[in-house]
């Protein structure tokens, strides 16, 4: 976990306060970034004429052992400094003094002829819109990066990306590498900040792995680690009812249940019933011959197949339509305490009323929303994707998934995983299916409900980078096995 987890500007400075606390100098932090910069770039670039365009703060530090570092190198260095050489306090006016060049005002005019420009600006920390002269020289910079003519190598964060939230203040610059210290910020997995990041390095400077467990973030970047250790993982002993009896509320637009019955049998729920109006389940037996099919005329029908103890994980929602019935049924499974998924229709039938769907709440209940469905459901929340999701998952007790490239899981205790690994071939229809049957498969094998929703978007997301381009979203519960082969003996 403590790989993965993601710091929030002000918990990076406390990580940097503890560390300086214990003994270790600012200078010598600020000389490992520089020098871990000046290193990344080094590595990836031919000498080239280069602009180094410093801040007033930390981050205007670093860039100028970065210009110092380059320029031992053999490079052709300018420096730009936004302010006064005299006003820089503390490590960067100590920075700054090892400087034994000129220090020029900031200016669109120091961009002609330059190839490589380093970002040294403003960092992850930005507390307002750039304007003034800081703003009328990055929108110069972003026309010649536009124009192909200069790149630009970001320290910390491309300058204007808040760090929290990877929103743009005023105007940024896409670097083509960003050079990140001790761990990854929110914002270079939020869009747009992750676009306008690059490449993106992780550099040590010597701050101790163990200011992770006294500062505890409970933000991470989603992946393996956060919840391989609560994967179901059967044993000699299983049989298909310890693993678990999945039901899909199955609609009269069957090709959606059908998904999610497929995801939620191939991520290894022992069983799956479909409980279907009789008119659709000659279509659902059809499709899946491995499936129990049963015929749901009224609520009373779907109450009965709830009442078996046996059947411990719901899906409401695919194809199911925006209708009283959807409503209803959707109710009837929140009332039950299990495990419940509701996706698509079972969450625009809630619009505008989620503190009515979160009093029916009574057991593990992931939501599952894109972003129109958030804002129909949550349409009093404000704030950036992070915020929302989980403000949302706190005003219901429920996870959110709240989905997209930069899909956020949130849970109500605070805790949130974001997910960077969906390949732009994830966005086609039906895949929305099949990442909610995969929660349902997951909850039924009794994993908890935030890892169930972040391990299933994660393996969504690395079926859909397995199969590459051409992908539909039949094809992902296809890729499952070797992922799950090799996810599990991960675990031995």
């Amino acid at each position: 976990m403590d790989e993965l987890a993601l710091l929030t500007v002000s918990e990076m400075g406390e990580a940097d306060r503890r560390t300086i606390a214990a003994g270790v100098p600012g200078t010598e932090l600020m000389e490992a970034a520089g020098k871990s910069v000046a290193d990344a770039i080094l590595a990836r670039f031919s000498p080239r004429r280069t602009l180094v365009a410093c801040g007033p703060g930390n981050n205007g530090g670093d860039g100028f052992v970065v210009a110092r570092e380059l320029r031992a190198a053999g490079w052709e260095v300018e420096l730009a400094l936004l302010g006064r050489r005299a006003a820089l306090k503390g490590d960067a006016a100590l920075a700054a003094a090892a400087w034994d060049g000129a220090a020029l005002s900031i200016d669109p005019s120091l961009l002609e002829g330059t190839e490589l420009l380093v970002d040294a600006l403003f960092g992850a920390g930005l507390a307002r819109d750039i304007d003034g002269a800081a703003f009328e020289f990055l929108a110069a910079a972003k026309a010649r990066i536009d124009a192909g003519t200069l790149r630009a190598v970001a320290i910390d964060m491309p300058s204007g990306v808040d760090g929290d939230t990877g929103s743009v203040r005023g105007i940024s610059l896409p670097a083509v590498l960003t050079v990140t210290f001790f761990r990854k910020k929110p914002g270079h997995l939020l869009l747009p900040g992750r676009a306008l990041a690059g490449e993106l390095v992780v550099a040590d400077i010597g701050i101790a792995p163990d200011v992770l467990r006294e500062i505890a973030p409970k933000c991470a970047e989603n992946g393996p680690l956060l919840w391989r250790a609560t994967y179901p993982k059967p044993g000699a002993e299983s049989h298909k009812y310890t693993r678990g009896h999945a039901v899909v509320s199955g609609g009269p637009m069957t090709g959606a249940g059908r998904l999610a019955a497929r995801a939620a049998r191939r991520i290894g729920a022992g069983l799956l019933s479909v409980a279907a109006a009789p008119e659709d389940c000659a279509l659902y037996a059809a499709d899946a011959p491995g499936a129990i099919v049963l015929p749901v005329e009224e609520l009373p029908d779907f109450e009965a197949i709830l009442a078996d103890p046996r059947k411990n994980a719901v899906l409401l929602g695919p194809g199911h339509g925006v209708t009283g019935r959807t409503g209803t049924f959707s109710a009837a499974a929140l009332r039950t305490g299990k495990a419940v998924v509701l996706d698509a229709d079972a969450l625009t039938v809630w619009a505008g009323n989620a503190a009515g769907l979160s009093h029916l709440i009574k057991g593990p209940v992931v939501l599952t929303p894109h972003e129109g469905e958030f804002r129909r459901l949550f349409p009093g929340l404000a704030g950036s994707k992070l915020e929302r999701a989980r403000a949302a998952a706190r005003e219901t007790g429920a996870i959110l998934v709240h989905k997209g490239p930069d899909t956020v899981i949130a849970a109500p205790d605070g805790r949130v995983a974001i997910n960077c690994n969906a390949p732009a071939w994830l966005a086609t229809g039906g895949t929305g299916d099949v990442l909610a049957g995969s929660i349902l498969g997951l909850l039924a094998q009794g994993m908890p409900a935030f890892e169930a929703a972040a391990a299933a978007v994660w393996i969504n997301g690395a079926a859909a980078d397995r199969f590459g381009p051409g992908l539909i979203a039949e094809d992902l519960p296809e890729q499952f096995p070797a992922l799950l082969s090799a996810l599990l003996a991960a675990t031995r």
